[in-house]
């Protein structure tokens, strides 16, 4: 396996991103969206994340193997100094240290960038993310139960807190 490079995800990537996030929708509970995005909704999707909040792509031999993303994480201005953080891998790719390069990355930018806290809302059952948010920084602060439906189950999300200034990986 070669090295992964993590960049800024451009429009030519929005396929690739569709493609992975749409497998999510299909077949996982790591995201609650119930419908496939179309590639027009993938470029609004991007376009709507610019400056401080932003999408990078992981690319390992000039494939795009993972994205993750800064979104704001409310709307109401007290709540400016903090973000909200997403990753996804290719599901064949996993165990390769991507979701790692990517959050890392999504770390630094946030920090760098002025922001105060990274919040991760992760559904319970996704472990390997609720590891990875762990071993790099995050604390959990809260879970909501039965907050989401998907494929007839009720699903809890935990809240995952990252403190810039605190952060610690292992």
């Amino acid at each position: 396996m070669g090295e992964v490079l993590i960049r800024h995800a451009t429009e030519r990537d929005a396929e690739a991103i569709r493609a992975i996030y749409n497998h999510e929708v299909e077949n996982e509970t790591s995201t609650f969206d119930l419908v496939p995005r179309s590639l027009q909704d993938q470029l609004e999707w991007q376009s709507a994340r610019q400056g401080a909040f932003c999408v990078y792509v992981a690319e390992l031999d000039g494939e795009v193997v993972g994205f993750g993303a800064l979104s704001p994480y409310k709307e109401r201005a007290a709540y400016r100094t903090s973000v909200e953080d997403s990753v996804y891998v290719r599901r064949d790719m996993g165990q390769k240290g991507i979701g790692r390069a990517l959050l890392g990355h999504l770390l630094t930018t946030a920090a760098d960038g002025g922001f105060h806290a990274v919040i991760a809302r992760i559904t319970t059952l996704s472990f390997g993310s609720l590891a990875l948010h762990e071993k790099m920084g995050f604390d959990m602060v809260g879970v909501e139960r039965e907050i989401g439906r998907k494929f007839n189950k009720w699903l809890d999300v935990a809240i995952m807190q990252c403190l810039l200034h605190e952060r610690h990986d292992d």
